[in-house]
């Protein structure tokens, strides 16, 4: 059975009882554990979506992080809110929200980044995502604090799938990125 192509828009030109849909689904999708703050960082930026007459099938979503790298300060598409509806899993919707999410790192960020659970990562590596092999931390209300608890589930991908560039200058293995509420990556 064919399945249907992703739908792409920005938070804002969705409505209110389809945002309070993709919350309940993502509420689901994660048994529970999507909190108010998880809801709020898969918000403002662009959302890609698959449903049928069932409703949502699967949802993702990049929203814009800044992270300093080298000494530079970058736009990032961050990756949130990636889920499929049981029952639909392993029929390929992950990656064709995923593709539709690089679209929008492709064409409007420097490199693309996300947090990956560990029964996501094969979705992801298999995508061309690498698992940063540095250090992360954020830039947080006392200073950059390090987040080793981050380092090995953190995945990156530079436009067009190609990896982030090695700098070789000093400091260019560590990835500080900006301060947000609740689960800061």
């Amino acid at each position: 059975m064919t399945q249907p192509m992703p739908s792409t828009a920005h938070t804002s030109a969705l409505a209110p009882a389809f945002l309070d849909e993709i919350h309940a689904f993502l509420d689901t999708a994660f048994e529970g554990r999507f909190d108010a703050h998880d809801w709020d960082h898969t918000l403002g930026g662009v959302h890609a979506w698959v449903s049928d007459g069932s409703g949502l099938l699967a949802h993702g979503s990049v929203i814009q992080r800044r992270a300093v790298h080298a000494g530079r300060s970058l736009r990032v598409g961050y990756v949130e809110g990636v889920a499929v509806r049981a029952g639909h899993r392993r029929r390929g919707l992950g990656g064709r929200i995923m593709a539709a999410l690089e679209e929008v790192v492709d064409g409007a960020y420097a490199f693309g980044a996300l947090a990956a659970s560990a029964g996501a990562v094969p979705l992801y590596t298999g995508r061309g995502w690498t698992a940063w092999p540095g250090r992360i931390a954020v830039q947080g209300p006392e200073g950059v604090v390090r987040l080793p608890h981050e380092e090995g589930s953190t995945y990156v991908r530079g436009t067009g799938g190609a990896p982030l560039p090695a700098t070789g200058e000093p400091g260019s293995d560590l990835l500080v990125f900006d301060w947000r509420d609740g689960d800061v990556m």
